[in-house]
């Protein structure tokens, strides 16, 4: 299998272990499993957020609605991430996750603020077939009705139906200079979002989220927004 570039970076880490370990071979040395962790905040608030993954801070710097963490290191096993105000020591929300060593994750933070939840999912980087992305679809806007992710000018949806909280798996499509994604409702097909003329290239990874309240007019209404894992 071959495995994207981010892939190696999240298992660099082991590699350096089992050279120390060999290096401590006179010594007694448990090697360190590692996973990657990315951070999105996808809660509709203006609040600033920090996520703790068990006490050590994980979101260090401003931590926005949009804001996403590229992969860091976390220890596998079994974390316990909390999500607080930023400054504040307050638990807003806290849940348990087990981390597999050598695996990267997306947690995101969702949901309006009074009902603040944490989701995580794996993701999956390896590395797409020659003039091809990867790409998946989460729906995260708390107001919206099920969704279908489109590409324009084709006749058929990339993905259908999906609630809020749902995701889809990773699905290649062809790089392109200028893509444009349409999200749609599922069940009368009208387009409620776009993102125009955005740049897939070979090789890469991409997850596309519904973000954003309907009801909201300001910077956290219902929109698409799309990241690479890296």
């Amino acid at each position: 299998m071959k495995i994207s570039n981010t892939y190696k970076a999240i298992i660099a880490s082991i590699i350096l272990s089992a050279s120390l370990m060999s290096c401590m071979k006179n010594q007694d040395y448990t090697p360190i499993e590692i996973a990657g962790l990315s951070v999105v905040h996808a809660s509709p608030t203006t609040e600033q957020l920090n996520v703790y993954a068990d006490n050590n801070l994980t979101t260090a710097g401003e931590f926005s609605f949009g804001t996403k963490l590229d992969y860091v290191n976390a220890y596998a096993g079994s974390r316990i991430f909390t999500v607080t105000k930023k400054g504040s020591t307050t638990a807003l929300n806290s849940a348990s996750f087990t981390l597999d060593k050598e695996v990267g994750y997306s947690l995101f933070v969702i949901d309006k603020l009074e009902s603040i939840k944490l989701l995580v999912l794996k993701d999956d980087l390896a590395k797409p077939t020659t003039g091809k992305a990867k790409i998946r679809f989460v729906n995260l806007s708390p107001d919206a009705s099920a969704l279908n992710l489109a590409i324009g000018g084709q006749t058929t949806d990339l993905f259908t139906n999906k609630i809020f909280k749902e995701y889809t798996t990773f699905n290649e499509i062809t790089a392109a200079d200028k893509v444009t994604f349409n999200v749609k409702n599922n069940a009368t097909g009208a387009i409620e979002a776009t993102l125009a003329d955005v740049k897939i290239e070979d090789g890469k990874i991409y997850t596309i989220y519904a973000k954003g309240l309907k009801a909201n007019t300001d910077n956290t209404k219902f929109g698409l927004a799309i990241f690479t894992h890296k």
